[in-house]
């Protein structure tokens, strides 16, 4: 079971709470990219994008490796993996309820069709006269 309160999965969901830093991580799912190349799809200056940045280092998402003056970044997916676990726990619970309320709808469907009629109301059908089938 994950541990549903943590710091790093609060941190993990307020980096995903961002279009910006969620595009930033499907960019880097890609293969590595400088802060430039991560901060061009957007109407950003570099700063605004390294704060974006931060927020994916923060909560583990991404690694920063600095060569030169050249801030080269990676995605880091592990924590992803607790994010997920955390999130399969109400998928199970919608399923279950969906599969139930797919059951009654069934069920009701099935009362309700002119299939299910009984025997005796099926009977009083009459053919209209002249009618030899």
């Amino acid at each position: 079971m994950v541990e549903l309160f943590t710091p790093q999965l609060d941190a993990v969901f307020h980096a995903l709470g961002d279009p910006t830093r969620r595009q930033m991580l499907q960019t880097l799912a890609g293969g590595e990219r400088t802060v430039g190349q991560l901060a061009a799809p957007f109407d950003m200056s570099l700063a605004a994008a390294s704060k974006h940045i931060k927020a994916l280092e923060t909560a583990g998402l991404i690694r920063r490796e600095v060569r030169g003056r050249t801030h080269l970044c990676r995605l880091a997916p592990g924590p992803l993996a607790s994010a997920h676990e955390w999130l399969r726990f109400y998928e199970r619970f919608w399923t279950d309820r969906l599969d139930a309320l797919d059951r009654l709808l069934r069920e009701e469907a099935a009362r309700q069709s002119p299939m299910s009629e009984s025997p005796t109301s099926q009977s009083s059908y009459r053919k209209p006269k002249g009618d030899d089938r």
